[in-house]
């Protein structure tokens, strides 16, 4: 949707003739405040003029009631301050309670949010909506792509984390080396005396409180205050109950007992620094979870140079648009995608395929926004800019998948629901049990501030969405996209994998393989054949032309050129009759076969190639094999593939011999042939569960759709890569295997990174509380909670980028 003053427009669903569009306009001029409704069934759409607020939601009721809904809108927000799982939780709540949201997902470690929604909800009521709760939003910019900043939040950090050292140092030099050396505490107390050092670290710690720490109290106690407690929360009120102790113990001694005057401002600014420390590490490993697809988006040049008016000069790119001819020099990257119209050199397509080697382009080849040329001067038009350009799409599909949730998140997502409001009613349990049991002040404070802090729902809200930035960006640099992040769960649980024949393990078009003579030379058959067949368009006279061409052959003019269909070709060429057909063609036309040549053919034929005989002046004088070549890849990505311990299958429609011909080359365990569309998807439901498929054709789209995993061939039809899940930007096979080891680091990465979480949890709450000292065991300090919260979740995030070497 999109509004200008008081203009509007809807995508409407649902219209398929002219009278649709009669009665969406119909529907649309009933609603109070709207005018000059102007409906479009080409494109979809309905614009509009609203003169009151409430007519577009009234415009969006009317069509729905109409039997028309306006197709929803998916908007994407930028949300700052979101600090733990709690947050995340409370950001989803606040934009699914707002009607006509459909569905909320949001990503702590990308700080954003994707929310499916009505027309009638304005973008901007979402931000709100979500700003009011605390988290400061706005709405995505759609041009461009949205990457936190993660390098500017470390930096940031890090200036606050030094600040806080400085000042925490003295105090917790003064009381914690004291406790370690009593004649350092005594020579304190000597030259100072015990009133004047509080009031020293009283002064210091109020500093690092109020300067570096004040951003957990500002955050933490509104979110407190609207009974939304989060990770803030928890440091804020452990923080400041330290202070406030200590600070009565400072200046108003007789309100507490004599054998509880004691201070704890060392506790309470070595948790805020320590935290701080861990935010820091922690932002700076966000960062290098981000780099895969911020070295995507850096890849576009910012000039270009553009022939225009007959004159060539530089050009912001954003100004480049189709048609223009853009001049590239040797060592530059592609600014946008075209087709080459001058020069041929190797361009390095790497950042596109994760293949290494240059691939050579010619006049008439497409080069992509991104890519390098390597070392010749190259001219290519224009065809694609800003966000139709591949480059765009991959980075917008790389986006969507960091967006997405796994199904492994509803666990965290529910105990993160309630982990907060627990954690703070298990340390008010400490406190009184303390009292209860110990009947001491001070100690039972302390294990109630232990509690608070050492509990870290930061590293569960981070232990997904981490290893899913980190996986789905290590696939894009090696040409595996996955379009919809669930799918690297469901592709790690893969058992079966079944492939499309032709275009996914074969090139997709005939080649001459194979080409046996008999009284003549390979080079004079070849020249004699592709002659004859110069001007036919048959796919197998394209592969014989094919080969005379990578031979560098000339060509001689062809005459009384005849085709039969399902027979062959007879033809005229410097003074020779030619006849060229299958062994039917040489029967009828009572040429005697040779044969070793017929032989030949035999063998070829059972191995799936299409046997092609060559007569020459009635003499049989060769044979060549035509067939769908095998992709260099297949057969390793096989074995691959079962090293992974996967069954494969092929479903082809092909006939069943060149199947199945191909299907032994290369091991496939099962091979279904000759099925129609209807048939791959029938094959693909009775394989059950735990089904891959892999295809690159329109024809392959219904099972890729079917199949729990599709994955397309990048090579292939538009159609077939947006019914999959997963696309191999190349068209390699051996990205199936890369894509299933890589989903399988992912998944097992978070796994390991949940173990932690919920581990760290569950096992250091209970000696926060205190759960050791009946045993003999140590009370935990404060200070020590505040370290091994920041380790936690610097653990998660480190533990992550581990997957940046994966795959």
């Amino acid at each position: 949707m999109t509004k200008h003053r008081n203009d509007a427009e809807l995508t409407v669903t649902g219209m398929s003739c002219a009278s649709c569009v009669g009665r969406v306009e119909k529907a649309l001029r009933a609603v109070p405040g709207l005018s000059d409704p102007q409906v479009n069934l080409a494109t979809g759409r309905a614009h509009f003029r609203i003169d009151t607020p409430e007519a577009l939601p009234g415009a969006v009721a009317a069509l729905a009631k109409a039997g028309y809904p306006a197709e929803p809108l998916q908007t994407r927000l930028n949300v700052a301050g979101m600090t733990c799982a709690s947050c995340s939780g409370r950001v989803e709540k606040a934009l699914a309670a707002l009607p006509g949201v459909s569905s909320a997902q949001v990503n702590l470690a990308t700080g954003s949010a994707t929310v499916l929604h009505s027309p009638a909800v304005t973008p901007q009521a979402l931000a709100e909506a979500v700003t009011a709760k605390g988290y400061p939003t706005e709405v995505q910019a759609e041009a461009g792509h949205h990457m936190h900043d993660h390098g500017g939040d470390a930096a940031m950090l890090k200036r606050h984390f030094l600040v806080a050292l400085v000042l925490t140092l003295p105090v917790f030099v003064a009381e914690m080396g004291g406790h370690a050396l009593p004649a350092f505490h005594h020579w304190l107390h000597m030259a100072l005396g015990q009133q004047t050092l509080w009031i020293l670290e009283f002064l210091l710690t109020t500093a690092v409180l109020a300067g570096p720490g004040r951003m957990f109290f500002r955050i933490g106690f509104p979110a407190l205050a609207r009974r939304a407690p989060e990770m803030n929360s928890l440091v804020a009120l452990g923080a400041s109950a330290a202070w406030l102790y200590s600070t009565v113990a400072t200046f108003a001694p007789g309100l507490l007992p004599p054998d509880s005057r004691h201070v704890y401002f060392e506790a309470a600014a070595v948790i805020v620094t320590l935290i701080l420390l861990g935010r820091w590490l922690e932002a700076r490993a966000k960062g290098q979870a981000g780099d895969a697809i911020r070295r995507l988006i850096e890849l576009t040049p910012d000039e270009a140079m553009v022939e225009r008016d007959g004159q060539t000069r530089t050009l912001p790119v954003a100004e480049l648009r189709p048609g223009d001819i853009v001049h590239l020099r040797p060592g530059e990257r592609v600014a946008v995608d075209g087709v080459l119209t001058e020069g041929s050199g190797h361009v390095d397509e790497s950042m596109l395929t994760g293949e290494p080697v240059p691939v050579l382009k010619t006049p008439g080849d497409t080069v992509t926004g991104g890519t390098v040329n390597t070392g010749a001067a190259l001219s290519f038009r224009v065809t694609a800019t800003g966000a139709d350009t591949v480059l765009a799409r991959i980075i917008r599909m790389v986006e969507d998948a960091q967006a997405a949730k796994l199904p492994v998140q509803a666990l965290v997502d529910r105990v993160t629901a309630v982990f907060v409001p627990a954690v703070m009613a298990l340390s008010a349990l400490t406190f009184v049990l303390w009292m209860v049991f110990a009947g001491t002040l001070g100690p039972a404070l302390v294990a109630a501030i232990s509690v608070l802090i050492i509990a870290c729902p930061c590293a569960m809200g981070l232990a997904v969405p981490v290893s899913i930035m980190v996986g789905t960006g290590r696939g894009a640099e090696l040409g595996v996209l996955f379009r919809r992040g669930d799918a690297l769960q469901r592709l790690a649980e893969a058992r079966i994998v079944a492939f499309d024949k032709t275009g996914t393990l074969t090139q997709g078009a005939p080649a001459l393989t194979q080409l046996e003579t008999e009284g003549i030379t390979s080079a004079e058959a070849l020249h004699l054949a592709a002659s004859a067949e110069a001007r036919s368009e048959h796919p197998l006279a394209t592969a014989i032309l094919a080969a005379a061409r990578r031979e560098g052959l000339t060509l001689a003019p062809a005459s009384a050129v005849a085709a039969s269909a399902g027979r062959g070709l007879s033809a005229k060429v410097e003074g020779h009759a030619l006849l060229i057909g299958n062994a039917a063609a040489l029967a009828e036309a009572g040429i005697p076969a040779a044969p070793a040549l017929l032989d030949r053919a035999e063998g070829w034929a059972m191995d799936g190639a299409t046997p092609v005989h060559l007569a020459v002046d009635g003499r049989h004088v060769a044979a060549m094999a035509l067939a769908d070549p095998v992709r260099p890849e297949a057969a390793q990505t096989v074995t691959e593939l079962h090293e992974l311990g996967l069954r494969t299958a092929m479903i082809s429609g092909d006939v069943p011999a060149t199947a199945q011909a191909v299907g032994r080359r290369l091991g496939i365990d099962a091979v279904t042939a000759g099925v129609l569309p209807e048939g791959k998807l029938k094959a693909i439901r009775d394989m059950g569960a735990g089904t891959v498929f892999v295809g690159d054709g329109i024809n392959d789209a219904p099972a890729l759709a079917a199949a729990e995993t599709g994955i397309a061939i990048g090579t292939g039809t538009d159609v077939a890569i947006e019914s999959a899940e997963v696309v191999l930007v190349g068209g390699d096979p051996l990205g199936v295997a890369r894509a299933i080891r890589l989903s399988r680091s992912v998944m097992r990465n978070i796994r390991q990174n949940l173990f932690w979480a919920f581990g760290y949890n569950v096992a250091l709450i209970p000696v926060a509380m205190g759960a050791l000292v009946p045993f003999g065991g140590p009370q935990m300090s404060p200070m020590l909670g505040a370290g091994a919260m920041a380790l936690s979740s610097v653990f998660v995030v480190s533990n992550a980028l581990r997957l940046r070497r994966a795959g």
